[in-house]
């Protein structure tokens, strides 16, 4: 079976023909192919224009077109995802949007937004997918089931049952309730001497049936992405820890009999996560790269949610900070006292509805992306940040696109309106807004601004636009390091 793996750019159009060169299919493979990731969601198809070739991003006017002019090739394929895909013997390696550059092979930008992934998802506390899709497109996710079990493995180790030995004048612990019971003593001085000490200690019992198990599975998982050429891009050494095949342990159903068994008497929570996930892994008995319609996923949909959790890290968000934590040059105002336990966010006002004979304040209001309060030369900055997932186009000669929309540009505009008292009671001199988009680019780009007159006139800040390394973004969020905000010269 030829395994073909594969490099595709997030939000790029792509021809019919386009995903069968490059993927290695027949006229028949592609149509399956297509089909299957569309029903997955990570694959959406646009009509095929000028215009659609020239755009960066999916916009929701463009989502989607029917299915019979999909069938007719008169469309683009578009993946609104960032991750990797396996779909039978195909490998889909999808990179972010923001990686422009002409490149077959963007392993090491690749390596960096799969670890960003991997921390991404652990902070957001998302459990493992072990299916994908539902009803008739329900499909077993076994690359995220095989890569759960390998970080598993390489922060809490093989599974292992202990065993308590009791031994005579061994280097355990002393049991002194035992030696006394049972051991013969000699008495001199009116001092007892034990001539045999009982002692204890627990080990590990290496020929532990869940051990063995755990052991096979892991190599059979370390194989799996091998074959499937993601070791190195998952940073993943090759495992040798068993040399037993499944078959080794009994036949399916006594394995997962056994495997229950031991849940019922395992009370410890990793462990109980552990023997879940291969309960899973065997009882689907399933395999990467199978001539199927199975779809395997490791990534999102929803880049830009990353892409904020990264800024909102690095750029040392303070929204979530109470009033009396936030470190100022002066004291919390007077009039903020009463409200010190309450965060950044939550002094935001909220609209008012007024009826006839009713009074009613709405639960919803402006939330900010990120807002930061840093201090350059002893004086306070606040700076209201807006992390936008955007490939913006602004330059002399080409038509503006990839742009926020105008909702975008009032709104940052009226979170400094609404935050204007609370900046003027601290005597905060300095306020700047500004967005943030992503770039491949290893220098902070100053692209411009966007601004509307009519709120420039209430002498609220226009907004600056910087494009971010995000290679030097993600170093900062994966070492849990904040960036130095006078970079950005705002």
């Amino acid at each position: 079976m030829k395994i073909v793996s594969s490099y595709v750019r997030e939000q790029k159009r792509y021809t019919k023909n386009d995903l069968k060169s490059i993927f290695s299919f027949d006229e028949s493979g592609v149509e399956k192919f297509i089909k299957n990731l569309k029903a997955f969601g990570v694959l959406k198809s646009v009509k095929n224009s000028t215009d659609q070739l020239e755009m960066s991003d999916l916009m929701d006017e463009d989502i989607e077109i029917t299915e019979e002019t999909a069938e007719s090739g008169d469309c683009l394929y578009v993946f609104t995802y960032v991750g990797i895909i396996t779909c039978g013997s195909r490998v889909v390696k999808v990179f972010p949007k923001y990686l422009l550059s002409k490149r077959e092979d963007p392993l090491d930008e690749m390596k960096q937004v799969v670890k960003v992934l991997e921390r991404y998802s652990r902070s957001e506390e998302q459990i493992i997918n072990v299916f994908n899709g539902n009803g008739e497109n329900r499909s077993f996710n076994i690359l995220a089931v095989i890569l759960f079990l390998l970080n598993d493995y390489y922060e809490y180790g093989i599974y292992t049952n202990s065993e308590d030995i009791v031994e005579v004048n061994g280097e355990g612990e002393i049991l002194w309730g035992k030696t006394i019971d049972e051991s013969f003593a000699l008495i001199e001085d009116n001092r007892p001497y034990y001539m045999e000490l009982y002692t204890g200690k627990t080990v590990d019992d290496d020929m532990d049936y869940f051990k063995r198990l755990h052991e096979c599975v892991l190599t059979q998982c370390s194989h799996q992405l091998h074959a499937a050429q993601l070791d190195t891009l998952f940073d993943m050494d090759a495992l040798e820890l068993s040399e037993e095949g499944l078959q080794d342990f009994g036949d399916r159903d006594y394995i997962l009999e056994r495997i229950y068994k031991e849940l019922n008497v395992q009370f410890n929570t990793r462990r109980q996560i552990l023997l879940k996930t291969l309960y899973a892994y065997i009882s689907q008995d399933r395999r990467m790269l199978e001539e199927n319609d199975g779809i395997s996923m490791f990534g999102t949909t929803a880049y830009h949610a990353v892409w904020e959790k990264v800024c909102a890290e690095v750029f040392d968000n303070k929204l979530h900070t109470t009033l009396g934590q936030l470190k100022m040059s002066v004291p919390l105002a007077e009039q903020y006292q009463s409200m010190k336990k309450k965060t950044l966010i939550e002094i935001i006002e909220k609209p008012i509805w007024e009826g006839v004979d009713t009074t009613e304040t709405a639960s919803d209001t402006l939330i900010p992306d990120l807002i930061s309060i840093p201090k350059f030369d002893g004086v306070d900055y606040f700076i209201i940040f807006d992390a936008k997932y955007y490939n913006i186009q602004l330059e002399k000669g080409k038509s503006l696109r990839g742009n926020p929309g105008v909702g975008d540009v009032t709104k940052q505009y009226l979170y400094q309106l609404a935050y204007r008292e609370f900046i003027k009671a601290h005597n905060i001199a300095v306020v700047k807004n500004c967005f943030l988009m992503p770039t491949e680019e290893n220098e902070i780009v100053k692209k411009g601004i966007a601004k509307m007159p009519m709120l420039e006139a209430l002498g609220l800040e226009n907004i600056q636009i910087r494009l971010i390394p995000a290679k030097m973004l993600y170093e900062c969020y994966l070492t849990q390091r904040k960036i130095n905000i006078s970079l950005l010269e705002l």
